[in-house]
């Protein structure tokens, strides 16, 4: 996954939220909570993947059916997404941190 397929995954999660909402304003209902743990499980979901595809090539390139091109790509494709995913979780860890710090 490259990183703009990332970023257009990140845009259409964005998008069904906004469209989930407006859908809940529309019928008169209470906004719908947003299931944090569930995006965050499939953004997880969405970086093993890759590192399977990462290995996947890995191996076709030792058996000789994969080019060191696609192997290389699919490293790199792997290797931003993971780091968009500590990116992410440092900028939870930190908003949390600031929370707690917040006097009650």
């Amino acid at each position: 996954m490259s990183t703009a397929s990332i970023a257009s995954n990140a845009y259409q999660m964005a998008a069904r939220l906004q469209q989930q909402a407006r859908a809940a304003e529309d019928a008169g209902a209470k906004p719908q909570a947003v299931d944090f743990g569930q995006m965050v499980q499939e953004a997880v979901e969405t970086v093993v993947d890759q590192g399977r595809k990462a290995d996947d090539k890995a191996v076709g390139l030792i058996e000789g059916r994969t080019d060191v091109v696609d192997v290389v790509t699919a490293i790199a494709e792997t290797e931003v997404a993971l780091e968009t995913m500590v990116a992410v979780r440092d900028r939870v860890i930190s908003a949390y941190e600031e929370i707690m710090r917040m006097p009650i």
